[in-house]
């Protein structure tokens, strides 16, 4: 069944987005978290991913074009699929659910319904701003505060981060695009509200907000003063005046840059075509062209930040529970955890799993690494080349790096391995994307990277997304065997356990020896036994004997 993209809202004052790019064009197969285009909003160019997977039937907004939130983007769907009655705007038979969008946008945007709520509607004193909960990814229906980083009283920048927000997929900053003084917190941290809910109030210090929460809330939105507006946009005027003249790449490409690193790097002079970008991408962000200038500056930074940790640390205190009585603890569930039990449930529930067990012996694989790890600035840990080795046999054993869907099975070609990492609030997969072109060191460096960031709360959406098998090791908390629930919509997950020193036989003689016991959770929808026991035994030969990776 074809599916509509609409134009997404990604900043809460977009209204209109402009396709800069397409990524795919029509006739392509989209997987999800492919990127489908590069859409730029009233803030920045931001890569914007496909959550579905079919081929692209149709492109609503050609690139270099411009149009309104929510106007048709793009149609996904099966190839051959009949979409003439999707593009004649009958919507009905193929996608109920815009339909029902539809009809209650226009309900709630009915002349009656907006003259009753008229009345409550006042103009927003001079400089003031309402900020409103993002829509941060094309799915996110509410959002959860998980930190403000400022509090009231405290004056905002432009490019200052004011809160962390968990959405359906990650946490991710949220920046403001205002300068002033927050006035106001709508949502308190730790609560769940929708998009487009009051989140917070920022103007000059001292400004009598009273009544605009009350009227917001009743649906009178506070209409910006016309005269603020006019200053605003003279004050950009002015500003957009005074930076230097960026010069074009000179390979014709565009430069990717947040909103926020064009202006530091105008402000202190900086060409962006001499800047590395560490984005997504090669995207360049704030941190880039603070770290383009001298290392004196970064210092303090550091020393300001460490402080902070320190202090943070200090201020987590146990509860005393006194002795002989009763005492509990209600955590609330983050947005995050409350994912993780629902995708793992379904997964659970939906594909029927079975598990095979098979032990390694790991005493070349010891002995490798050993060798590896003497040449200068190499680091492999036994995980990476369990990894390696997954990536080397799932190419000889395709079937494993599958996926089921209602009318046929999905085979994919393309080694893309979820590796879960352990954090805070739960667990978080970030994906290594084409594994099986990397060499050891690339997928060492690379986890590292991944798993820093997730720990850090720092992970892209689609750093997690697009995962065509998973490994999960336990090993380094002593835990020898273990079974794992299937990510889906992978087929398979590997359960990986400690290296344990114990007797073994071999060669007719009972020696000291090393191994590892693996556990396979294989969908029995796409894998049969057979298939998942084939696959062990190969990947039991690459861990077994590390040189044959390199044939």
């Amino acid at each position: 069944m074809a599916t509509i993209i609409t134009m997404p809202r990604l900043s809460d004052t977009m209204t209109e987005g402009t396709v800069a790019t397409w990524l795919k064009k029509v006739g392509d197969k989209v997987s999800e978290g492919d990127i489908l285009a590069e859409i730029e909003t009233d803030k920045a160019t931001m890569e914007f991913e496909s959550f579905n997977e079919g081929t692209l039937l149709h492109i609503g907004i050609p690139a270099g074009e411009t149009a309104p939130v929510d106007s048709l983007l793009a149609i996904i769907g099966t190839e051959g699929e009949d979409i003439s009655a999707l593009l004649a705007g009958k919507p009905a038979d193929a996608a109920p659910v815009k339909e029902e969008t539809k009809a209650t946008e226009e309900t709630i945007t009915s002349p009656e319904i907006t003259k009753a709520a008229a009345p409550a509607t006042t103009s927003l004193p001079k400089g003031v701003v309402v900020i409103t909960m993002p829509r941060l990814s094309d799915t996110m229906t509410e959002g959860t505060v998980a930190t403000w980083l400022k509090k009231v009283g405290d004056a905002v920048a432009e490019g200052d981060i004011l809160a962390e927000i968990e959405t359906d997929k990650a946490t991710m900053e949220f920046e403001s695009f205002n300068e002033g003084t927050l006035l106001y917190v709508g949502i308190e941290e730790g609560n769940t509200a929708p998009v487009d809910s009051l989140l917070a109030i920022i103007g000059p210090a001292g400004t009598d907000i009273s009544g605009i929460a009350e009227n917001y809330k009743t649906g009178g939105a506070p209409q910006a003063a016309p005269n603020a507006v006019e200053e605003k946009e003279a004050a950009s005027t002015e500003k957009a005046s005074e930076p230097i003249v960026q010069e074009p790449s000179t390979d014709g490409q565009r430069i990717l840059a947040s909103p926020l690193a064009k202006k530091i790097a105008s402000d202190k002079g900086i060409q962006l075509t001499q800047v590395k970008g560490s984005g997504e991408n090669g995207r360049i962000v704030k941190s880039d062209i603070e770290n383009f200038t001298p290392q004196t500056t970064a210092a303090p930074a550091a020393a300001s930040e460490t402080a902070s940790t320190k202090t943070e640390t200090v201020d987590v205190a146990k509860p005393f529970v006194p002795a002989g009585e009763v005492f509990t603890e209600e955590i609330k569930n983050s947005q995050m955890r409350k994912i993780i039990a629902k995708r793992l449930a379904e997964s659970l529930f939906t594909a029927p799993h079975y598990n095979l067990v098979i032990e390694v012996t790991m005493d070349e694989a010891m002995k490798s690494r050993v060798i590896i790890n003497s040449i200068p600035d190499t680091k492999v840990s036994f995980n990476d080349m369990v990894i390696k080795a997954c990536a080397m046999a799932l190419k000889k054993h395709p079937k494993i790096n599958s996926q089921w869907r209602e009318d046929s099975i999905l085979i994919n070609h393309h080694v893309n391995i979820g590796v879960a990492v352990a954090v805070e609030d739960g667990l978080v997969v970030p994906v290594v994307r084409f594994t099986d072109a990397m060499s050891l060191s690339q997928i060492g460096g690379s986890i590292r990277d991944l798993a820093g960031r997730a720990k850090n709360k720092k992970l892209l959406p689609t750093e997690m997304e697009g995962s065509t098998f998973t490994v999960s090791n336990l090993g380094m908390f002593g835990i020898t065997e273990f079974n794992s629930i299937i990510n889906q919509p992978n087929s398979a997950i590997l359960s990986v356990g400690a290296i344990v020193e114990k007797p073994i036989v071999k060669d007719g003689q009972i020696v000291v020896g090393n191994t590892m016991m693996l556990s396979l959770a294989c969908d029995h929808r796409t894998i049969d036994g057979a298939t998942g026991a084939q696959f062990l035994q190969t990947l039991k030969q690459f861990i077994e004997n590390p040189v044959t990776m390199l044939a």
